[in-house]
């Protein structure tokens, strides 16, 4: 009996499970749109007058959560890469906090940000295992800030500013799910800024927020998903 049921469970292993049928992954060019959420961060560089006593040191506050929203354009010159662009915007902010003999000074720079970005993605696929299909992924993004650079506002206490422009290098893991009418992707990526955003044109009698700061580059994190 207990050979028999063994043989009864290896036999229900082996039943071929429903394979979906991929007609719109198959095609050397298909669409779709995405839906996403980031976290956005800064890599801060303290300068070093920022690590003496009578001087301010900033770090980055609590991370809040954004939202990102892409067109899917998706290219595969063969079986096992995809060559994307994903134009779209997202939405987030970052806070700053400067510390001055171990304790709070003033309030958060809270720096809210409202990009357009236009990322060119490679991805490379492993095998298709019945319905899932994991995947890695890089490429570039350029993103622009249309609320970065705007003059400081005398009724609300935040004296840094960030340029508008930077590339961002990006690199991400994912599945893809082949569902009976679409593929539905999950995709988890980490998005680097090459360039120092910040502007150093101080605001009147503020100049020490900006000079507690050498470099302060964007950095950010993002839970996608695609739906094609």
């Amino acid at each position: 009996m207990v050979v028999l049921a063994g043989l009864s469970l290896i036999a229900e292993g082996q039943r071929s499970r429903v394979m979906h049928d991929a007609w719109y992954d198959d095609r050397p060019l298909h669409f779709g749109f995405t839906v996403g959420f980031n976290t956005m961060n800064f890599r801060i560089t303290p300068s070093q007058e920022a690590f003496s006593s009578d001087s301010l040191f900033p770090n980055v506050a609590v991370l809040k959560p954004g939202i990102n929203i892409q067109i899917v354009t998706n290219y595969k010159p063969n079986p096992f890469i995809d060559v994307r662009f994903l134009p779209g915007v997202s939405f987030g902010q970052r806070s700053i906090v400067y510390f001055k003999d171990s304790e709070v000074f003033n309030d958060q720079q809270r720096l809210e940000s409202s990009f357009l970005e236009f990322p060119f993605i490679v991805k490379y696929k492993g095998a298709r295992l019945n319905n899932v299909r994991p995947f890695i992924a890089g490429g570039l993004n350029y993103r622009y800030d249309l609320a970065g650079k705007r003059e400081f506002d005398e009724e609300k206490p935040v004296y840094l500013r960030l340029k508008r422009s930077d590339l961002y290098y990006e690199a991400g893991v994912g599945l893809e799910i082949y569902l009976p009418y679409f593929k539905l992707t999950v995709e988890g990526k980490l998005s680097n800024g090459l360039r120092d955003v910040l502007v150093r044109d101080a605001a009147p009698g503020q100049a020490h927020f900006v000079n507690a700061i050498e470099r302060m580059k964007s950095q950010i994190w993002v839970l996608s998903f695609h739906f094609e």
